[in-house]
């Protein structure tokens, strides 16, 4: 079976999008076994632990400042959003439901932003250097 650019995109798209909510499960369980009680404790920084392993996956190159322009705006926001709602749901019980991810699925991508142009281009790491 051939795989055409766009499948490999798509593919791409979802294995990055998985990493992400994995970790996001991962730091609001470890945060509600640390006895955090408010999801609006939960901070997310550039020195954050979870900005760290982010940062590391999807920049292993480190081809983007962590702060510079080709980071959107709002990802520090969104991550931090994403983080409050998974431990708001764990803390909740809501994790004993079937499909008890969606709901955040659905809240998170309200605040996705359109993918800037500059990381379709083909030459995009080039533009970097």
């Amino acid at each position: 079976m051939d795989c055409t650019a766009d499948d490999e995109e798509i593919e791409g798209f979802i294995t990055a999008r998985e990493f992400y909510y994995i970790q996001m499960e991962k730091y609001a369980r470890q945060a509600v076994s640390e006895g955090v009680k408010n999801a609006d404790d939960l901070h997310v920084s550039a020195d954050s632990e979870i900005y760290r392993v982010l940062n590391l996956h999807y920049n292993r190159n480190n081809h983007i400042e962590v702060w510079g322009p080709q980071v959107p705006s709002n990802f520090r926001y969104v991550v931090e959003q994403t983080l409050r709602e998974f431990f708001k749901a764990i803390q909740g019980g809501k994790d004993t439901e079937q499909s008890w991810k969606k709901s955040i699925y659905k809240i998170i991508s309200r605040l996705d932003d359109p993918v800037p142009e500059y990381f379709k281009s083909p030459n995009f790491l080039e533009q970097l250097e």
